[in-house]
């Protein structure tokens, strides 16, 4: 991850789960079974380059083995 989050994430909209997810067996492999989520939220930001952006968020997430795989996918400003 090439920033860091620094705000909560606010709000968390789920829009994708179990088999709707193309890379669940993937996600399994690597971090073991769970019910899986893809998720997404709005989130400040720092960036490498240290400025602080307000941006949407995509990530992973499963119940007991937490977050993972957090991307930006727009900035929201």
């Amino acid at each position: 991850m090439d920033f860091e989050i620094v705000s909560p994430i606010d709000p968390v909209e789920t829009f994708a789960s179990g088999t709707e997810i193309r890379e669940l067996a993937r996600l399994r492999r690597t971090y073991g079974r769970g019910r899986w989520r893809k998720r997404k939220g709005l989130a400040h930001v720092k960036l490498a380059d240290g400025s602080i952006r307000r941006a949407e968020l995509h990530w992973y997430e499963a119940n007991g083995l937490g977050r993972f795989e957090f991307k930006i996918k727009r900035y929201a400003d």
